[in-house]
């Protein structure tokens, strides 16, 4: 199949000839008040901001109330005055510059390159990046399964008929796979991590950091969309891959990569 090509921003060549995005001089960040809009609310609310240099349309997570979920900027004020105490806090901000090669792959779009969408890139599409304080106690199993067999999971048929039901909703938003070690975003009341190692068709060391303590359906949902896109890869881009892939789902593209970036060029060749 034929590449799509995205491109947001100006390119120049370096040294070496590989095109880069046109580098941004870095600016002392000033203090603002921002007006920001959350659709899964219908409200728009002021907030204070003196860590990111904000623009109209960036994507932000907040603190307060309505901490988790995404609203976009849609006012920057540089000029007032106002007591801080009374103003909760922008705490993050989606990084929304994308420049690469992406295949279509179903209801998700496929990149063989790691420098285009990497993980902790679309995580910032989630969640806000700040230093997690939770404790994980982690007990791994070098035990698997075959990804064709998910019986090996031994989880109740609920789970599966949920799960089946995530993939198809395809709630698996984003899903890498670096050599052997896989990540995946799955939006389910909020984003969940899930991780997984595969290597000759095994599945082993499967997690989610939901509370469900067990096999649950995001993980469930994450093997069924793996299984899915590796198809994919065999019967139409084989000669692409070579020890990484990442999909995102075509809505989350579109509404970080796309709509958040007016200028956005999309080529097909």
């Amino acid at each position: 199949m034929n590449p799509i090509g995205f491109n947001p921003f100006s390119r120049r060549i370096d040294k070496g000839g590989e095109k880069k995005p046109e580098a941004k001089a870095k600016a002392e960040i000033r203090p603002t008040i921002v007006q920001i809009f959350f659709p899964d609310r219908n409200r728009t609310l002021s907030y204070y901001n003196d860590r990111f240099d904000l623009r109209v349309g960036d994507i932000v997570f907040v603190d307060g109330k309505l901490e988790g979920l995404r609203g976009r900027v849609t006012a920057v004020s540089t000029h007032f005055k106002v007591k801080v105490e009374d103003y909760k806090r922008v705490i993050g901000v989606a990084d929304t510059r994308v420049v690469g090669e992406f295949f279509q792959a179903g209801a998700h779009l496929i990149t063989f390159d790691p420098l285009v969408l990497p993980w902790k890139q679309f995580c910032s599409w989630v969640k806000p990046s700040k230093e997690d304080e939770t404790e994980y106690y982690i007990s791994y199993d070098e035990d698997g399964f075959p990804l064709d067999d998910l019986s090996g999971l031994d989880a109740p048929s609920a789970v599966f008929e949920r799960s089946l039901a995530y993939y198809q909703e395809n709630r698996v938003s984003y899903l890498c796979l670096n050599g052997s070690q896989g990540r995946a975003i799955v939006e389910g009341t909020k984003p969940y991590e899930v991780e997984f190692q595969y290597k000759d068709g095994q599945i082993s060391n499967l997690f989610c950091d939901c509370p469900c303590g067990y096999t649950c359906k995001h993980e469930v949902a994450v093997l069924l969309q793996l299984r899915e896109t590796l198809k994919i890869i065999e019967k139409d881009y084989a000669a692409q891959w070579g020890s990484y892939f990442a999909i995102v789902s075509k809505s989350m593209f579109y509404t970080f990569a796309v709509d958040a970036n007016p200028k956005a060029v999309l080529s097909l060749s």
